[in-house]
């Protein structure tokens, strides 16, 4: 299974911020739509990433004054991307190897989804599901 198997369906559209936006702004974002991280997009490309814990650092590095601080100042650059014919498993192990939780999904340098760990490890489990009750159907007819 691939990550635009994963992506079908979805809306196109991916929450995102761009690099002179503040950190208090992107912060917003994260809290109002609850979620960890959104790309970084400068003309149409990914240039990086920014999560919640782009803003735990520079909080604690800077304290308060964070808050003022762009974007390009504090996201995690350049962003680990993966494409569409990408397997769901290969995305898994790159996530766990480099212990990161939200991938930008790209075809050429144009941003196409973004996907998290839970998506991920959630299509896996409906798919072992689905294959479990194909084998006690199987074994049933047998």
């Amino acid at each position: 299974m691939t990550i635009g198997k994963v992506l079908a369906g979805r809306s196109p559209d991916v929450v995102q911020c761009s690099v002179g936006d503040s950190v208090l702004e992107a912060a917003r974002q994260l809290a109002d739509r609850r979620i960890g991280a959104m790309p970084v997009v400068a003309e149409g490309r990914v240039v990086g990433i920014f999560s919640e814990r782009d803003v735990l650092y520079c909080i604690a590095r800077q304290g308060e004054t964070a808050l003022g601080l762009r974007i390009a100042d504090v996201m995690t650059a350049p962003a680990i991307t993966v494409e569409p014919a990408t397997s769901v498993l290969e995305a898994l192990a790159l996530m766990t190897r480099r212990r990161i939780r939200h991938l930008p999904v790209v075809e050429g340098e144009r941003l196409a989804g973004f996907v998290s760990i839970g998506d991920l490890v959630k299509h896996r489990l409906d798919q072992i599901q689905s294959e479990a009750e194909a084998m006690r159907d199987y074994i049933r007819m047998a």
